[in-house]
């Protein structure tokens, strides 16, 4: 399983990302999680398809009761809106099954 971060626009002290879960294996995913720590002050203020928590710099998504099945060779997305100061890196994903 892989999770691919993309910055789908920035306007300087904000941004919208999406991130995209795919299944590399030959077994159906029936549930997921993605975790990652943020290298600056980035803030969640909204998100869709995912149940995100943040502590600290520290955040975890986790599927949706509609989202968290993904066939071999499939893929899922969510996607979230944030804010920030001074830059915008883009941070280091974890995927695993949950």
């Amino acid at each position: 399983m892989t999770a691919t971060y993309k910055i789908e626009s920035d306007w300087g002290a904000g941004f919208v990302a999406s991130v995209t879960i795919k299944n590399n294996g030959s077994t159906p995913i029936t549930g997921w999680r993605v975790n990652w720590t943020w290298g600056g002050n980035q803030q969640i203020s909204s998100s869709w398809n995912a149940g995100l928590t943040s502590s600290g710099r520290a955040v975890t998504a986790v599927n949706l009761n509609y989202n968290g099945t993904i066939p071999p060779g499939g893929s899922t997305s969510f996607g979230f809106q944030g804010t920030y100061s001074g830059t915008n890196a883009v941070p280091t994903l974890t995927a695993s099954a949950s």
